[in-house]
């Protein structure tokens, strides 16, 4: 379908080309008796023909070839017919039959109709045509071929980014699924191990309540890592179950974990937090405010991972310090907050604490992508602060996650999954479209060096032999036109030195011979000659009263001498 604005280029350019090919015809249907119908049907045919170059680019081009030589308001068309046949002609050899038959066309026929002097013929008609039929079409071909090559290498360059970012997210994802199992190997059988010492230990008769009861705490806190663990191993597998395990099977399982009850990881987590900071002997103090609303399951889950942080950063570095957590719902966000008041001089600030320094990272960009915001920092009484502010909406454009436990967690749906285009191999292989199989036709010869350096030198070759040839028929036509000339025009002044009366042979010898192509029909519409007088007709050196008039010298000789000359203008 045609864009309004194509619409409205088409319909100009239709009535241009009408009216053009119709005041062209004026004068030729002015002096014929249709003359108003020949100019209407011209101007018609040339619209019509205008609208069917998409259609019928070479029919369109033959028939505009062949009529230009009757009618010549189709002159301008043969031009748009050329460069529109030119882009649309499929294959080489189909263009250039169509070319040269429209060429061939036109040139013979300009001969039948006014047969000149073959010198004539080279001068004038072979040139012209040639620009007019043959070089607009090359030039259409060339910039068609060009713009269409720039297309093809866009969308292949498009599709070259697509497909490299596949290959990077399928990287990505070998690599998760690499630090999956590393974790799973590595840190699940540490914490296995760690649990089972500490049931053991629990149970232990020589223990006494308060040894057996900070066990209890190591041995609660050593399975909620292990189940922590497992979703952290099952989301970075994107769903991909290891070998040994099914879907309903967790990837790292401690002794008796199953009969254990897992801590939420939301806000209602948050409880459990401080229930076992208080049981290993740290004052924390929990308060709510505001009306509880429900979250996103990421905004929920970053509550849960905020006051995690808090806390663990508190019993490093402050040890013994008073704890605050506060959880207000605010009208448009919750906010978390983890207060802790300074170290006790007391406590052993000096002891080696492991800290990665990667908490705080984690938690703002955790926070980032929900749409909130994090502030960490010291307080005025020596302590620390840590609150964020969670939104109760998920940004826009973010796909809410899901909530721990779902059945799975993936990055495409199963079906239409744009991965399985390319096939998974090792890491760093490349892909058949990016080894450079695969290309697009008209891109893989444009590409091939043979092929890329025979279509140069055909194109400069033919334009160098159309550039030799408008020069070496400028040349000659420049050189033909001066000669001509000489043979047929003369100035007023030479007119009026000429006096009636004179000898013939007198007069002759200061006039020209008059014997040239331009010369030809210049006694047409002229005065009644002398009778029995033999009459030398010339035209003048100088422009005639209007664009369609041409001032003409005449001398008329009988018996020898000079009879009559005259001076007049005739029609073209």
């Amino acid at each position: 379908m045609w864009t309004p604005g194509r619409i409205v280029g088409e319909t100009l350019l239709c009535a241009v080309l009408g009216l053009l090919a119709a005041a062209a015809e004026v004068p030729a249907g002015l002096l014929s008796d249709a003359g108003v119908v020949r100019v209407v049907a011209v101007g018609l045919a040339a619209a019509l023909l205008s609208l069917l170059r998409r259609v019928l680019p070479a029919t369109v081009l033959l028939i505009t070839a062949t009529g230009m030589n009757e009618f010549s308001g189709l002159t301008v068309l043969v031009v748009v017919a050329a460069w529109s046949a030119g882009r649309r002609i499929d294959g080489v050899g189909k263009a250039a039959g169509t070319f040269a038959a429209a060429y061939a066309l036109a040139l013979g026929l300009t001969l039948l109709r006014d047969p000149l002097s073959l010198t004539m013929t080279l001068t004038f008609a072979v040139p012209l045509l040639l620009v007019m039929i043959v070089v607009p079409g090359l030039i259409s071909r060339y910039w068609s071929q060009r713009r269409t090559l720039t297309d093809i290498l866009r969308e292949y360059n498009a599709q070259l980014l697509r497909e490299r970012a596949m290959i990077a997210g399928q990287a990505r994802m070998r690599e998760r699924q690499r630090i999956a199992q590393d974790m799973h190997d590595s840190l699940g059988h540490h914490l296995t191990l760690i649990s089972v010492h500490t049931g053991a230990l629990e149970v232990d008769r020589e223990l006494t309540g308060r040894q057996r009861e900070a066990v209890g705490v190591l041995r609660e806190a050593s399975v909620a890592a292990l189940h922590e663990l497992r979703e952290v191993v099952g989301l970075l597998k994107d769903g991909i179950e290891s070998p040994g395990t099914s879907p309903t099977t967790p990837a790292v399982q401690a002794p008796g974990e199953g009969h254990a009850t897992v801590p939420s990881r939301g806000v209602a987590g948050i409880e459990s937090l401080v229930a076992a900071s208080r049981t290993a002997g740290t004052a924390v103090e929990l308060r709510h405010s505001g009306e509880p609303r429900p979250l996103p399951p990421t905004a929920d889950h970053a509550a849960y991972r905020l006051a995690q942080e808090g806390l663990t950063n508190a019993h490093k570095h402050a040890p013994g310090a008073a704890i605050t957590i506060e959880l207000r719902y605010e009208p448009d966000a919750l906010v978390v907050e983890v207060a802790n008041g300074p170290a006790p001089e007391t406590a052993e600030t000096g002891r080696s604490v492991v800290s990665g320094g990667q908490g705080l990272t984690g938690i703002r960009e955790r926070t980032r992508l929900i749409g909130g915001m994090v502030h960490a920092g010291p307080t005025a009484d020596g302590g620390f602060r840590l609150a964020g502010v969670l939104p109760y909406a998920s940004p826009e454009g973010c796909a809410p996650s899901r909530p721990p436990g779902d059945a799975e967690t993936t990055f495409a749906g199963p079906t239409g999954d744009f991965r399985e285009q390319i096939p998974a191999g090792p890491l760093g292989e490349g892909v058949p479209v990016i080894d450079g199989n695969g290309l697009p036709k008209e891109l893989a010869r444009a590409m091939s060096r043979k092929t890329k350096r025979s279509g140069v030198a055909i194109g400069c070759g033919i334009a160098a032999l159309i550039l030799l040839l408008l020069v070496v028929f400028g040349v000659v036509a420049a050189v033909f036109l001066v000669g001509e000339t000489d043979k047929a025009m003369i100035e007023p002044k030479q007119y009026d030195a000429v006096r009636v009366g004179q000898p013939e042979t007198a007069v002759r010898a200061k006039l020209p011979r008059g014997n040239s192509f331009l010369a030809e029909g210049l006694d047409k519409g002229a005065p009644p000659a002398p009778m029995g007088a033999a009459c030398l007709t010339l035209m003048s050196t100088e422009n005639g009263s209007s664009w369609s008039t041409d001032p003409v010298f005449r001398f008329c000789f009988k018996g020898g001498k000079l009879i009559e000359k005259k001076s007049f203008e005739i029609t073209r």
